[in-house]
């Protein structure tokens, strides 16, 4: 596994990138991962197990994108940091996959529907593994987790109220969900968020977007974006959507 940094410069902001390549000759397609961290905090230095685990599943060039964090940097600078990315890795890489855990989840999501509205780059996938969607918090359920907390995130990521209906930032309140790319989303059965990830995904079915859900039990939230059969179902998911190759026999979907 080759490993590397760079960075790019958006709206005068420092981006750091790292770069998780395996060693498989030839083209590889790239995929974009978003650390979680509820908006404010995290960094591409924690995703390492994450990224490995992907970029040699797949094969595919994983970045891990270090996007700008609130409150110093509020909505929409994070979308606009992993469009930057994406523009970047289209252009180094073959068919184009996002993926995120918790806030990073929401960054993946709002960065489809950018993309899509902006005409590019296209997406051919993207993975969310237990994703805040919700800003209203009105869909959360009873299990592990702090509402609190997550309060006190999107208060922080959406400090002007009237952001917290923008489709960018509530993509569960968009009506405009078609024509986004494949998505799998990865839920932890006692996860306090699981209820909204899965509205999500049923939202996206009556969009006509080709949807998978997959319910774990036995992991946190936190634990979910490294739980190992949670990766495997990710990395076969985008087998499938980035290279054609068909289903592995031993995947977990």
């Amino acid at each position: 596994m080759e490993r590397s940094r760079t960075s790019l410069t958006v709206e005068g902001r420092k981006v750091p990138l790292c770069l998780f390549r395996p060693a498989v000759a030839g083209p590889l397609p790239g995929l974009l991962y978003f650390h979680g961290g509820g908006f404010t905090s995290g960094s591409v230095e924690e995703v390492e197990i994450t990224a490995t685990a992907l970029a040699e599943s797949i094969p595919a060039l994983v970045v891990a994108v270090g996007y700008a964090l609130a409150p110093a940097h509020p909505f929409p600078a994070a979308i606009e940091d992993a469009h930057a990315a994406a523009m970047w890795l289209a252009e180094r890489a073959g068919p184009l996959g996002v993926a995120g855990h918790d806030a990073g989840g929401h960054v993946a999501v709002s960065l489809t529907l950018l993309a899509r509205d902006r005409g590019g780059p296209e997406i051919a996938a993207q993975a969310l593994f237990g994703p805040m969607l919700d800003p209203s918090l009105t869909r959360v359920g009873d299990g592990e987790g702090s509402v609190t907390d997550c309060a006190r995130c999107y208060r922080a990521y959406l400090p002007e109220a009237a952001l917290r209906l923008h489709p960018y930032a509530a993509p569960l309140e968009s009506r405009r969900l078609g024509r986004l790319p494949p998505i799998l989303i990865a839920t932890a059965q006692n996860d306090v968020l699981r209820p909204e990830a899965e509205s999500y995904a049923a939202r996206l079915i009556d969009a006509g977007v080709p949807t998978e859900v997959t319910r774990f039990a036995g992991v946190s939230h936190a634990g979910l974006a490294h739980h190992p059969p949670a990766l495997a179902a990710a990395a076969d998911f985008f087998r499938r959507r980035l290279t054609g190759a068909p289903p592995h026999p031993s995947s977990h979907r």
